[in-house]
């Protein structure tokens, strides 16, 4: 009789051995049945081999290694989706670490909504980290401005959400052409709603983020945001037939100060100084992209 787990668990890597093994190590730990779910790691073109990582845990649950050539994340996860034989999908990253009740509240989550796109909660496990605190910070925000009630979520993180395998396939998965890690779960999320399906928030399923950013790297990464964000626009509005919506000015108002609701401290002025930084960088990456990037993408993508 084949392997038919409830739960199919995809983790892109690229070039981050230690953060895999202690991805891997977590789920090694879930107080879940291990043999009610697998995991797929697909390594998205790495310098060395990650069989010496993957082999340790042969033991505890049921995983497979896909190797590809670099090719991004949203291809990536694709690759693992279409190897996965779970009835859901469930996607994390190589530098998260799942909670050990993690599976059980994605599985209460599906048995109250079993046909939605199930989100959970990220937490910054790199508290002494003020770059990786903001960088959490925007996406805390964000969760509470776009997913402000139950049953009324559009946006969900690509390192903790799942959803039922065969409605992942039916929509055909990420979308490629995106050129980084950058908007192509937002994308994918916006997708799921135009096709009539549901997302939910389930804050219980919870995972520790372990990204650790310099000025340098949280300039880099918002940038890539901005890029991101520019493709999303042009692929909504084509597929909607409208032009880029702005969010209202309360909306920046309330990001910048959003790190005193979370408790007064002299931190609290230097992450909101880092997250007006974050959409100044934002800015400047939709614009390089509008003017440089989107040309490369309409000829990739046969767009007028």
């Amino acid at each position: 009789m084949s392997f038919k787990p409830l739960f199919s668990i995809v983790i892109p890597t690229y070039n981050r051995p230690e953060r895999l093994e202690n991805c891997l190590s977590a789920i090694a730990k879930l107080d879940y049945r291990h043999d009610h779910f697998e995991v797929i790691v697909v390594d998205d073109g790495s310098q060395m081999s990650l069989n010496p990582i993957t082999d340790k845990f042969t033991e505890h649950f049921s995983i497979h290694l896909i190797q590809q050539e670099n090719a991004g994340p949203a291809s990536a996860r694709n690759t693992g989706a279409a190897a996965a034989c779970g009835h859901y999908l469930v996607f994390t990253d190589d530098d998260c670490q799942p909670y050990s009740d993690w599976l059980q509240a994605v599985e209460t989550a599906f048995n109250d909504f079993p046909d939605a796109m199930i989100g959970g909660r990220t937490v910054n496990a790199l508290n002494d980290n003020s770059y990786s605190t903001a960088s959490q910070l925007l996406i805390d925000y964000l969760y509470e401005y776009y997913n402000q009630a139950r049953g009324n979520a559009t946006f969900f993180a690509s390192n903790n959400f799942a959803m039922p395998r065969q409605i992942f396939h039916k929509l055909e998965g990420f979308d490629t052409s995106f050129p980084l890690a950058a908007g192509e779960d937002r994308e994918f999320c916006d997708r799921w709603l135009d096709n009539g399906f549901k997302m939910y928030y389930a804050p219980d399923m919870q995972i520790n983020h372990f990204h650790g950013l310099t000025l340098s790297s949280f300039w880099r990464q918002h940038f890539n945001y901005g890029r991101g964000a520019y493709c999303f626009h042009q692929i909504h509005g084509e597929r909607n037939q409208e032009g880029v919506k702005v969010e209202p000015l309360v909306f920046y108002f309330q990001l910048i100060t959003y790190p005193f609701k979370q408790g007064s401290s002299p931190l609290g002025i230097w992450l909101a100084c880092l997250l007006f930084l974050s959409q100044v960088a934002n800015v400047v990456g939709f614009f390089w992209e509008s003017l440089l990037g989107y040309g490369k993408y309409k000829a990739s993508n046969n767009i007028a």
